[in-house]
């Protein structure tokens, strides 16, 4: 709590500082002359002292009307830059609450999206042979992809879930989308540089046969290419440096078959090689 002073106080303290008038100090001046001069000597000070006294006084009155202008701009300067007050119809309208329901319904949309686009590129092997390392789970990033794209399926529902379930279910296809994001780029940068010269040979070979045997309109040309393809498939297989998922080689018997003659089988069944044919009745 702040202690009130005294004006005797204040007047010994250092915070008081007694200004003395120009007038004052001429008063002063007077008497003192006219103690050790006599009136003459007063006279004489008061002709010259007192131009000098109104030439003060006359200054020291414009430099307080000056300062007193500079205060009044420096005022209305102030108020000029003030931010003015917004009407009660110009204020910013609250921002309305999120819809967990609708963010739900979106997350939905965006990971069978993901979950498209990770179908398409494991039932490509063209795709799979010129991205091998995104189809490998000992690379960092496409490990971490698939941890959290079995997080987001296992989290994912038909209907519509719990708030709390909802959320969790949009936070892991965040994570899922961020991921798959990043194993596609490490993916691009790696393409076939962990193989050696012969097998880079080999995988180069196998793409071109896959295109011959995808693009060429005859069968036998057709059923060669992907012959061939399937074997430098299975070495490269044998040796664990390239590794097809299962739906590719799914997709490339199924073209493999599409391409033969009606009646043409790959490989026979040993069973029904070994059955014998039924008799007449």
């Amino acid at each position: 709590m702040t202690r009130c002073r005294s004006r005797r106080q204040l007047h010994r303290s250092a915070y008081h500082h007694r200004s003395y008038h120009p007038a004052r100090a001429l008063l002063i001046a007077l008497i003192g002359v006219l103690i050790l001069g006599g009136a003459t000597s007063a006279a004489i000070f008061i002709a010259i002292a007192l131009p000098v006294l109104l030439l003060v006084l006359f200054g020291a009155g414009l430099l307080k009307v000056h300062r007193a202008a500079r205060r009044a701009r420096r005022r209305r300067a102030g108020y000029a830059t003030a931010r003015p007050l917004r009407a009660p119809d110009q204020l910013p309208a609250p921002r309305p609450a999120s819809d967990w329901r609708a963010e739900w319904r979106a997350a939905r949309r965006r990971f069978d999206t993901l979950r498209g686009e990770y179908a398409e590129y494991e039932c490509d092997p063209l795709a799979v042979l010129q991205l091998p390392a995104l189809a490998d789970v000992t690379v960092p990033a496409t490990e971490r992809f698939v941890d959290a794209f079995a997080e987001a399926q296992a989290l994912d529902t038909d209907e519509l879930p719990p708030a709390e379930h909802a959320a969790s279910f949009r936070r892991a296809v965040d994570r899922a989308c961020r991921a798959w994001q990043a194993a596609r780029d490490a993916a691009e940068r790696i393409r076939l540089a962990g193989l050696s010269p012969e097998e880079r040979a080999s995988v180069r070979r196998v793409i071109k046969l896959l295109t011959v045997a995808k693009d060429s309109g005859n069968d036998a040309e057709r059923l060669a290419a992907y012959a061939k393809a399937r074997a430098e498939l299975a070495k490269l297989e044998r040796a664990g440096r390239i590794h097809l998922p299962r739906q590719a080689v799914a997709a490339l018997e199924a073209s493999a078959r599409a391409g033969l003659p009606t009646g043409f089988q790959t490989s026979p069944a040993p069973e029904a090689a070994r059955r014998p044919s039924p008799e007449p009745a």
